[in-house]
């Protein structure tokens, strides 16, 4: 097939931020009620010498279970959207909203819940390791043939449009 009948890159790209805006938004609750709610505690120096008063400013239980939480059903919406969503329909949100799928590149079909979130991972972990080639893995749509990422040509994933 011709590389237009492909997912372009820059579609591919806005379905990505609209997928990562739930996570940012949970991740701001939680650490925006971990600053909202900082304690202080003050202790006054009876010894010898004087020193007169400490405080010290940290987080609170409430702040710290917060961000726990917030964090806890960060990585359930990732899960459902990427692993389940994508993996039974082909689409997380961002990209149904863009209008594309990931299926098999053999089969057409959706890659299923495990090859989904393997998927997922490799990125993740390519991005860990090194910034570089994971920008050169999700920039190389750009000039190949398929509109693949080096990820999609690993797991044989192509990104069409619906």
């Amino acid at each position: 097939m011709p590389k237009a009948a492909y997912t372009p890159w820059f579609t591919r790209v806005l379905a990505f931020l609209i997928d990562a805006i739930p996570v940012l938004i949970l991740q701001g609750i939680g650490y925006g009620l971990l600053l909202g709610t900082r304690e202080t505690v003050c202790l006054t120096d009876t010894s010898e010498y004087d020193l007169g008063e400490f405080c010290a400013t940290g987080a609170s239980t409430l702040g710290q279970v917060a961000v726990a939480v917030c964090g806890l059903l960060a990585l359930a919406y990732y899960l459902w959207n990427y692993g389940y969503r994508q993996g039974t329909t082909g689409s997380s949100v961002g990209k149904a909203i863009m209008k594309f799928r990931i299926v098999g590149e053999a089969t057409g079909r959706p890659i299923g819940f495990g090859m989904s979130i393997a998927r997922q991972l490799i990125y993740v972990v390519a991005n860990i390791i090194c910034f570089l080639p994971w920008l050169v893995a999700v920039l190389f749509p750009l000039w190949d043939p398929k509109a693949q990422t080096l990820v999609d040509k690993l797991v044989k994933t192509v990104a069409l449009p619906n």
